[in-house]
């Protein structure tokens, strides 16, 4: 078992593989992109293939890839199939727009994958358009049926967003009643690349709650799972259910068992830390994979204490507010 100086255990690893998106998620960049990595600045398949090998025999048993959009990255699928092979890999999931994810569905049941998150902010296609600067609600719909004909597991990440998808909260709940799919609203952070000025957090986890019960009084609560990210709840009579994730908030940091690896080959050890060390470096400058081993054992063994205390040990000339299509979802 890997653990980290608070005594979490660490068997969580989220891989962001491309920086690069084919949306333009207001809350996430500017509308014109990002100044998008070189191909020689991103991790190789290779790289990446031997750095999730050695965090499993370390002690990783999930990884779930993410970008950026994941799927705008070439060959994307024989990077799963190789990853799927790894001995000791318990489950591997992936976080998807959707938008190029419809035909690809069938092989990702193939390869095993139980579960997928979907991000979808709105369920209004103008409101859509508004929030990605893209029309492709269509598509992402055509992936959420192909997901659920396909009978993999679907989480919808949902952004609530003041002045922009609020109105959108109780559609989505009331999606649950039909479909077997889990919501999870998340707090706005501030991860945009500067694509617009945060003022802070007007919808936090407790007003959105608090929206749900106000629509659905015979709301209940369920029990959350020990490294559970979402406060999660049900509505009597519906086959999906809903869920709170305090990302700003940071109400569960105390349980938190996931590492990231941004596409550059970044490890942050928490979301608001602004990285610990560059593992695509180290592998390019030849370093011995007991070295390397080392070294994240040393990394883990210095973990901030909880994402407030990771944002402060930041640069004072860099908060936080790189977007997180670069931090890795």
């Amino acid at each position: 078992m890997l653990t980290d100086n608070h005594g979490r255990n660490i068997n969580y690893l989220r891989l962001a593989v491309t920086d690069r998106c084919n949306l333009r998620c207001f809350y996430c960049m500017p509308e014109e992109g990002l100044n998008w990595l070189s191909r020689s600045e991103l991790m190789t398949y290779e790289e990446m293939l031997q750095a999730c090998q050695l965090l499993v025999k370390m002690g990783i048993e999930k990884i779930r890839i993410t970008g950026g959009e994941p799927f705008v990255r070439r060959d994307l699928m024989k990077f799963l199939t190789a990853l799927s092979r790894i001995k000791g890999l318990n489950e591997l999931t992936i976080t998807t727009n959707g938008v190029l994810t419809a035909t690809l569905v069938p092989e990702l049941k193939r390869l095993g994958i139980r579960s997928v998150n979907l991000s979808l902010d709105t369920l209004d296609a103008n409101r859509f358009f508004t929030i990605t600067h893209r029309d492709e609600f269509g598509k992402v719909m055509e992936t959420l049926n192909e997901l659920l004909k396909h009978g993999i597991e679907v989480k919808i990440n949902a952004v609530v967003m003041d002045g922009k998808n609020t109105q959108d909260i109780i559609p989505m709940v009331e999606m649950t009643k039909e479909l077997p799919v889990s919501v999870r609203f998340i707090e706005e952070m501030p991860f945009n690349g500067e694509g617009h000025v945060y003022n802070g957090l007007k919808w936090d986890y407790v007003r959105i709650l608090d929206e749900i019960k106000q629509a659905f009084p015979e709301v209940k609560k369920l029990q959350d799972g020990p490294y559970s990210t979402s406060y999660n709840y049900h509505i009597p009579g519906h086959k999906g259910d809903v869920g709170v994730i305090a990302a700003y908030s940071r109400t569960f940091c105390g349980t938190c068992n996931r590492i990231r690896i941004t596409p550059d080959g970044v490890l942050k050890t928490c979301l608001y830390d602004e990285g610990v060390m560059n593992i695509k470096a180290l592998m390019r400058s030849g370093i011995a994979e007991n070295e390397l081993h080392t070294k994240l054992l040393d990394a883990f063994g210095n973990r901030a204490k909880d994402g407030w205390e990771a944002e402060r040990k930041r640069n004072v000339n860099d908060p936080a507010h790189e977007s997180m299509a670069t931090i890795g979802g």
